[in-house]
C-alpha cells in the first residue's frame, strides 16, 4: 500500500464544489470515478481545500492510498486520459503514508479577480467578477491592511458554517490593478467557509466609497457576519498557491 499525492487544476464553473455530493458533479466525484476506473480499487481521495461551487484552482492537493504497481509519477498521465477537459492533474507523486494535507502546517493563496471597466469581456466571464463601478484600489488596500495578522474572522464566515474555531492568520493581503482587472491576493494558514469571497465583497464596498477603510476594524471586532459586505460571486476566485514551509518539493505557485 502506498499513498499518492495529486496536484489538481480545474475550472470549477460547472461543478458543485470540491466535496462529493450524490447526484451532482463535483471535483472529488470525478477524481474518484477516474481512479476507480483506472486502478480497479475503491478509491476516495482526501482533498486539502474544499473549494466552493464555481471556484477554480491551479493547484489543489489530494491524496489517496492504493495497491497499484503503476509508478506514482505516471498516474497523472493515465488519469488525464480519463478526466474531463476542465479537470487535469498537474503532478502525481508518492508521499509518506501518514501525510495528510489538512493536518499539517501549510499556506494557501487565493486570488480574487474583478473586471473593472465599462463593459464586460466575454473571455473573462468565467474567471472574474465584472463591475463597471469604479473601485478605488488605494482605499481597498488600506482596508485590507487591517485584516493582516491573526484575528477572529467570524464576521467573514458564512452563517451556519461548522468549525472548531474562527481564528485564522492572514500573512499577506494585497490589492492591485492590472490593466482592466483588480486582483485581490490573500495568503493565509487557512480560510473559513466563504471567507475570501466575503473579504472581496467587503473590500469592493470600500472601493465604491460605501465603507470607510477603517470600518474593517469595526467589522472584525463585531464578530457579526451582518456587519461585513456581501459575498462576492464564486467565478472570480482561484486557488493559486499551496505551500508547506518545510517541504519545498510540495510547494506549488502559479
Amino acid at each position: 500500500m502506498k499513498r499518492v499525492m495529486l496536484v489538481v487544476a480545474y475550472d470549477g464553473t460547472d461543478y458543485h464544489g470540491w466535496q462529493f455530493q450524490p447526484g451532482v458533479p463535483t471535483i472529488e466525484g470525478e477524481l474518484n470515478k477516474a481512479l476507480r476506473e483506472l486502478l480497479g480499487e475503491e478509491i476516495s481521495v482526501i482533498g486539502a481545500s474544499r473549494t466552493d461551487s464555481g471556484v477554480h484552482a491551479f493547484c489543489n492537493v489530494a491524496v489517496f492510498d492504493t495497491d497499484t504497481r503503476i509508478p506514482a509519477e505516471k498516474l497523472s498521465y493515465a488519469l488525464n486520459q480519463r478526466l474531463p477537459e476542465d479537470i487535469k492533474i498537474q503532478r502525481s507523486m508518492e508521499v509518506a503514508g501518514n501525510f495528510h494535507p489538512r493536518h499539517c502546517n501549510s499556506k494557501k493563496t487565493y486570488e480574487y479577480r474583478i473586471l473593472n471597466c465599462e463593459f464586460p469581456l466575454p473571455t473573462k466571464r468565467r474567471y472574474s467578477h465584472f463591475t463597471y463601478v469604479h473601485l478605488d484600489v488605494e482605499r481597498m488596500q488600506k482596508a485590507a491592511d487591517y485584516l493582516v495578522g491573526e484575528h477572529d474572522f467570524k464576521s467573514f464566515c458564512a452563517v451556519g458554517a461548522v468549525t472548531e474555531t474562527t481564528v485564522r492568520t492572514i500573512y499577506t493581503l494585497s490589492v492591485e490593478r492590472q490593466d482592466r482587472e483588480i486582483v485581490i491576493r490573500v495568503c493565509g494558514n487557512g480560510f473559513l467557509y466563504n471567507m475570501v469571497r466575503i473579504i472581496a465583497g467587503t473590500l469592493m464596498e470600500v472601493g465604491r466609497g460605501n465603507y470607510a477603510p477603517e470600518k474593517v476594524k469595526d467589522i472584525l471586532v463585531s464578530e457579526d457576519r451582518a456587519a461585513a459586505g456581501p459575498t462576492a460571486p464564486a467565478c472570480g476566485l482561484t486557488l493559486v498557491a499551496y505551500e508547506w514551509p518545510d517541504g519545498a518539493e510540495f510547494n506549488y505557485s502559479f
